[in-house]
């Protein structure tokens, strides 16, 4: 495991941005795995940026994301659908089709996770998967739980997420309680992982999640067992190390 640790939020966008690029510039057709949340904004803006300068070529990339709400429609705003197009994938010149993520509007859970995990293998894993981090060491929607899901799997997310995300909905109720979302099984399976997380509130699970036993509740904990994980940090995430 790598740890680098950067100045602030846009430092580590930049550096998570660069060892991105570095991933399409050498292999062109790589697959990325790709997180949403706050975390990765400022790294797709940067991507987004360099490939206006002609610095970055998408048209061979194939994409698969982490997760989404079950029950949300692609032209909801708060859908994830809609968060990775709105920063990402409508400002390159990446092949719609190559694009992959879980279908929340899939009423059949098990259809929806085996569909998606059949798509993830279709595409020879993962090169590179960007991950975030949650406050509670959730991974994707990994939440702490007491094992570690192997696949793609339909999820009730904890009251503490919940509460995380209502900030982005109108009504109290509008707030999914469920995602469909890769399992830990399929996250580990990447040949290469980047953690990326910011801000003061991040260091302690940062801490835990790094140094601390490896346990499902703490899903992130699991990365200490990947062979290639790079950590990007800013300082007041690295805070407690």
């Amino acid at each position: 495991m790598r740890i680098i640790v950067t100045k602030d939020y846009n430092d580590m966008s930049r550096k998570a941005a660069n060892i991105i690029s570095a991933q399409i510039i050498t292999k062109p057709d790589c697959v990325l795995g790709l997180a949403t949340g706050s975390s990765p904004v400022g790294t797709y803006k940067t991507l987004v940026d360099w490939y206006k300068k002609g610095d970055l070529d998408f048209s061979e990339v194939t994409t698969v994301n982490l997760d989404e709400y079950r029950g949300l429609t692609h032209d909801n705003d708060q859908s994830y659908y809609y968060f990775m197009n709105d920063n990402l994938f409508s400002h390159v010149n990446i092949d719609p089709a190559h694009t992959h993520i879980p279908d929340g509007t899939e009423p059949d859970a098990q259809k929806a996770c085996d569909d998606f995990e059949a798509i993830v293998k279709s595409c020879g894993g993962t090169d590179l998967q960007l991950l975030g981090l949650g406050h509670n060491g959730h991974i994707g929607f990994n939440e702490p739980a007491e094992d570690f899901p192997k696949f793609t799997h339909c999820v009730d997310l904890t009251e503490s997420t919940i509460q995380a995300n209502a900030r982005f909905f109108d009504k109290p109720e509008d707030v999914p309680t469920q995602a469909y979302t890769m399992g830990i099984g399929t996250i580990m399976r990447a040949k290469r992982i980047l953690l990326i997380a910011s801000g003061k509130d991040k260091a302690a699970i940062v801490k835990e999640a790094l140094f601390g036993p490896v346990r499902p509740q703490v899903p992130a904990s699991i990365l200490q067992l990947h062979p290639d994980v790079t950590v990007v940090l800013d300082e007041e995430a690295a805070s407690c190390l």
